[in-house]
């Protein structure tokens, strides 16, 4: 992805970017993309900890 930031100045610093709209919403997306793969990765980590059933042995538990 490229952007084509317009950088603000005040008081002679950087203090405001303007974006095209279409690269704010893409921006967007993309850090809800990552959100959700943080959220992911952290389940997966703290998953490791958690006791594991085979599908067969749940089928299994619920059909009695």
């Amino acid at each position: 992805m490229s952007i084509h930031p317009q950088i603000i100045e005040k008081d002679g610093r950087k203090a405001f970017v303007v974006l095209p709209y279409e690269e704010f919403l893409q921006m967007q997306v993309e850090i809800e993309d990552y959100e959700d793969l943080r959220t992911l990765r952290e389940e997966r980590a703290s998953a490791h900890a958690e006791p594991t059933r085979f599908l067969n042995d749940v089928i299994k538990d619920i059909q009695h």
